[in-house]
């Protein structure tokens, strides 16, 4: 990790060195964008001065906008160069939003270029300001594009964050000024606010805007779509220019009534346009800010879309919004009435398998047959995962209860056995400060092992960027476990019971191995599309053949196939993974079908499932 200072940062952003920062931590004097600010959108201009602030606040730094970072330690790390290109990028006008909106303007603020021919970066270089000075910005608008003239907010820096200065501490700061200099009275106070609101808005008073300005092409066809909208939307006029996001032509326009939140207008080619809600299109882009790599939020997430049956507007009260285009596939945006929004996929089936596919197979010697279930857990917030002590203990004592041992258990007790797996003991893979393995097995009076019952989870590492959990029964060895039951049962599975099996250990690697990982998985945020992994594999010794499935399943309840040995079937199951148990078995049956339609038997029907 290379060792360089706020100067020789400084030095070699003049000396049009971007690539030097590169493997620099975030942090008090550091701040890296991965794309410049969109001023034409509200709460980009909001944001660029509240960071400019709050580097004025804490002593200065650089803000260098067109570098990626990725997460490091719970730390971000600038790792590539975004080049950022100089057609589209509008110095002045940052400038000119930081000399009006910050209060008092800083000294000496440089935003520049970086650019080595090949690496072109912008910097925003905020120097040391005077002592003792306090630097102010508007406070965050309830409604975009209104600059509040009575209210500010105070920007500080904190590590490698930007926070707003506390209320709690800007009240106590204002009653020590009080104490020591007394209470100004109710003329002077008035006297102050006009003050400062009349110059606030001798600098901060938005020109007027027309319907379109800023993208002359599509102006008709937004003028068109306002015109059309505003008979089922309040819209009133521009608060910003139009601009192109991602796939959408966007513009914010105010609501006729100043004290209720503004609209965007969204246009998509091929689609008709909508009028969204302020709130609810600030829902969406937060949704997206937390993808991998810093893009732009709607690129991962999509844009809002409704069918041709459905509403063109997107109210306040909106509970759902559909979304497609995005990189993480289709999805929607979901709440429980004024309750805070979640990112969730649309349900697909697919056979596309991830790397953690693999993990946890290299058995010695490998089962006969294997029924599992692994999900992905794609977070954003990985800098609060830890698989503590404490979390180890309280997923030990779970397991001899949870839904994957009664599972194990029940395959046997079918049979007439009671062979419990109800002793669980770690291993039989790692574990470490980043992993937790735990098994139950069942073994002959000879201590053959028959039948096993293993679940475990990784937090992300260099070749996994997410957290992944794993629950699976095991048949060792059909012969061995044959031996412990009762003459005259087979050991051969119905797909009853395979599908009870798979439904238990994705309820397990669903519902109770994510908490080994984090305090509260459910109000984890999404950086992309969790996958639940189903997986049937017949294997056993890796120096021989494979068996077919049908050695281990009775498979003739699938009908007919024109496949001759058939080792294993898979489906991957985009959705969130923890799900009401009938949600659950319902679509563990759909991608059950589906499976087996995939692996060629096509006559197959949901009725032969239970």
């Amino acid at each position: 990790m290379p060792q360089m200072d706020l100067e020789g940062a400084r030095a070699s952003l003049r000396a049009d060195k971007p690539t030097e920062l590169l493997e620099l931590r975030e942090g008090q004097w550091l701040d890296a964008k991965t794309f410049p600010y969109e001023l034409r959108d509200p709460a980009a201009a909001e944001e660029l001065v509240k960071d400019v602030a709050a580097f004025a606040n804490g002593g200065g730094g650089l803000l260098v906008l067109g570098v990626a970072t990725r997460l490091e330690h719970g730390e971000e790390v600038l790792d590539r160069i975004v080049p950022v290109d100089r057609t589209k990028i509008d110095l002045d006008q940052m400038r000119k939003r930081i000399r009006e909106r910050i209060t008092p303007a800083p000294r000496s603020v440089t935003v520049g270029w970086s650019d080595d021919g090949q690496s072109c970066v912008v910097f925003i270089d905020v120097p040391q300001q005077a002592p003792g000075t306090v630097f102010v910005v508007p406070a965050p608008a309830a409604k975009q594009g209104k600059i509040p003239a009575h209210t500010v907010a105070v920007p500080v820096r904190d590590a490698d964050g930007t926070h707003w200065f506390p209320r709690t501490e800007i009240q106590r700061l204002l009653s020590m000024g009080f104490t020591a200099h007394g209470m100004p009275g109710p003329q002077a106070l008035a006297e102050l606010v006009r003050q400062a609101i009349a110059d606030n808005q001798a600098h901060t008073s938005p020109p007027s805007l027309r319907v379109g300005q800023g993208l002359p092409a599509r102006e008709r066809e937004i003028l068109h779509a306002h015109e059309h909208l505003r008979r089922q939307a309040d819209l009133g006029q521009p608060t910003s220019e139009a601009y192109e996001l991602g796939a959408c032509v966007v513009q914010h326009i105010a609501d006729i009534a100043e004290s209720e939140p503004g609209w965007v207008l969204c246009l998509v080619d091929g689609q008709q346009p909508l009028a969204v809600a302020e709130p609810v299109w600030q829902a969406v882009m937060d949704a997206g800010r937390r993808a991998p790599g810093g893009g732009q939020a709607i690129s991962a997430v999509g844009h809002p879309a409704v069918k041709d049956d459905q509403p063109v507007v997107l109210g306040t009260a909106s509970e759902c919004v559909d979304l497609v285009g995005g990189t993480w596939g289709p999805g929607r945006l979901v709440r429980s009435g004024s309750g805070p929004w979640r990112w969730e996929p649309h349900i697909r089936l697919g056979l596309d398998q991830t790397r953690a596919s693999r993990n946890w197979t290299a058995n010695h010697p490998a089962p006969q047959l294997r029924l599992r279930a692994l999900v992905n857990w794609p977070w954003a917030d990985t800098g609060d995962l830890e698989i503590s002590p404490s979390r180890r203990r309280e997923l030990a004592q779970a397991l001899p209860i949870s839904a994957l041992a009664g599972a194990a258990t029940l395959l046997s007790q079918r049979r007439g056995a009671e062979l419990r797996t109800a002793q669980w003991e770690s291993g039989p893979y790692r574990n470490a400060l980043d992993a937790v393995s735990s098994s139950s097995t069942v073994t002959a009076p000879d201590g053959r092992p028959a039948l096993s019952a293993t679940a475990m989870a990784a937090l992300p590492n260099p070749l996994e960027a997410h957290v992944v959990t794993c629950a699976e029964v095991l048949i060792e060895d059909a012969a061995t476990w044959a031996s412990c039951l009762p003459a005259d049962f087979s050991t051969r599975l119905s797909l009853e019971e395979v599908q009870a099996v798979l439904l238990a250990a994705w309820e397990t690697a669903a519902d109770l191995l994510p908490a080994a990982t984090t305090q509260n998985p459910p109000q984890m945020h999404w950086a992309g599309a969790p996958t639940v992994e189903l997986r049937l594999s017949a294997e056993g010794p890796h120096d021989r053949p494979q068996p077919g499935l049908g050695t281990m399943i009775y498979l003739s309840p699938l009908g007919p196939t024109d496949r001759s040995v058939l080792s294993e079937m898979a489906v991957t199951i985009t959705v969130t993974p923890a799900l009401e148990h009938k949600e659950r078995q319902k679509l563990l049956r759909r991608a059950f079908i589906y499976m087996a339609h995939s692996f060629g038997y096509v006559e197959a029907d949901e009725d032969v499932l239970l």
